[in-house]
């Protein structure tokens, strides 16, 4: 079976008891040491499991749910996630994106094409489930079912400064070298860190079934469309016999939220289907200035508050810091001293902030200017070229916002007298331009 989901020790995990480096600590307190313990079965909880699984470590990874389960995210897989995962990984493809089409408000729709594969579709409970396979068949040990409800580094369930008690909630205790976070936006691994958030965005979701002739009249493109609420955007991502229809605006803005999702499916003429799952989510983006650990606990992915602040892209970014956080947390758990604990942790958020921190750096000036003059960046990227050219590099992975405004000056010098031009006049839906490089009939790279 590839999951044990009855909350329990299982046969597997028994084997895995402890580290010969922590078999003292085992036998002393009756309780077994695991090197890193793992909470939260997503991409991110997935992805330091097997890093820390690979490096030879005891790892153990604890679920709330059982899996497969669903989890709102439109399940695009942009360049950046494919290349963050484990070697040999097979990726469960709905579909894969060929042509992009781009509306302001359902006006103005243009479509972009590429002869090469943008990005890919999947649905998130199969790719889930595949990362935690991979995990496990690394050397991860997996319980399903357990609600973690506090961590603690002090006091009478940790038996030495080395230990973190991992405390479940039904009292079970579990000891654990290092503790990486991973439970999602709502983290209470997050909590015990004290990460910081800055923004908060509410996202809202219908998986909506469709006969055989609308499927084929989506497959291979995307529909993207900037919406009415300062900072919001609409999807449609086909996926088979299933179209994947949602939105998300900053939170607190909940009723029109769902308005714009009621009229973005009326408008496609997909009123008339009835979802099979309705659904809803808040995404974190963390502070500049928020922890990334505290002693011997690591956070990483939306626990963390680490996604893309523009698009809210969410899955690389889980990718990316699951790994480094697996990584640190093997350095963590030989740590034998406070001090070194805290170098490696300090170690691990230089790490994620010299790389995923500087391309939240850049989304935030893209989320600043997109809310300001969204009529600005849609005649932009449908009928620039080298916007679009842009856009389709960052999708397939070969570059980032960040590298592209570090590495082409012509980008950096356009993002800048965008930064200045945020404070100008707004750019109405009526004064955005035709370009005549892009037609709803699209334009190829």
């Amino acid at each position: 079976m590839p999951f044990d989901n009855t909350g329990h020790r299982s046969d597997q995990e028994q084997k895995h008891i402890v580290s010969s480096e922590n078999a003292d600590a085992g036998s002393e307190h009756d309780e077994p040491v695991w090197d890193v313990v793992v909470v939260g079965a997503g991409p991110a909880g997935a992805s330091a499991a097997y890093a820390a699984a690979v490096a030879g470590r005891q790892v153990l990874l604890v679920e709330k749910a059982e899996l497969p389960r669903y989890k709102t995210c439109g399940g695009g897989i942009i360049g950046p996630s494919r290349d963050a995962l484990p070697p040999g990984f097979e990726l469960p493809l709905r579909d894969r994106v060929h042509a992009v089409t781009f509306s302001l408000n359902g006006k103005l729709a243009r479509t972009r094409r590429s002869k090469r594969m943008l990005f890919g579709l999947l649905n998130r409970p199969e790719f889930d489930a595949s990362l935690v396979e991979h995990a496990q068949k690394a050397g991860a040990v997996l319980r399903t079912g357990v609600t973690v409800s506090r961590v603690e580094q002090h006091g009478p369930a940790v038996p030495d400064r080395r230990t973190v008690a991992v405390v479940l909630a039904d009292g079970e205790t579990v000891l654990a070298r290092a503790v990486v976070g991973a439970d999602g936006s709502a983290s209470r691994i997050g909590a015990h860190v004290g990460v910081k958030l800055d923004q908060v965005d509410l996202g809202l979701e219908a998986e909506i079934p469709v006969p055989p002739p609308v499927a084929e009249d989506w497959a291979g493109r995307v529909l993207i469309d900037w919406g009415p609420l300062p900072g919001s955007y609409g999807w449609v991502f086909p996926k088979g016999d299933t179209l994947t229809v949602g939105v998300i605006s900053a939170r607190g803005e909940g009723a029109a939220t769902k308005r714009y999702l009621e009229d973005f499916i009326a408008r496609l003429g997909l009123a008339g289907f009835e979802p099979s799952v309705s659904s809803g989510h808040l995404t974190r983006c963390r502070s500049d200035d928020s922890p990334l650990s505290r002693g011997r606990v690591l956070v990483c992915g939306d626990a963390a508050g680490l996604l893309e602040p523009w698009t809210r892209e969410g899955i690389s970014f889980a990718l990316r810091s699951g790994r480094l956080a697996g990584e640190w947390a093997v350095r963590i758990s030989e740590a034998h001293d406070a001090v070194d604990a805290r170098r490696q942790a300090l170690n691990y958020a230089f790490a994620i902030k010299a790389g995923l921190g500087v391309e939240m750096g850049v989304g935030r000036r893209m989320l600043a200017i997109f809310e300001r003059r969204p009529g600005l960046l849609h005649a932009a990227i449908t009928g620039l070229r080298p916007a679009w050219n842009a856009f389709a590099d960052i999708a397939r992975g070969s570059t980032s916002l960040a590298g592209l405004v570090r590495n082409h000056p012509l980008a950096r010098r356009a993002l800048d007298v965008l930064d200045r031009r945020q404070a100008a006049p707004v750019v109405s839906e009526e004064s955005v331009p035709e370009p005549a490089a892009a037609s709803e009939a699209g334009a190829k790279e």
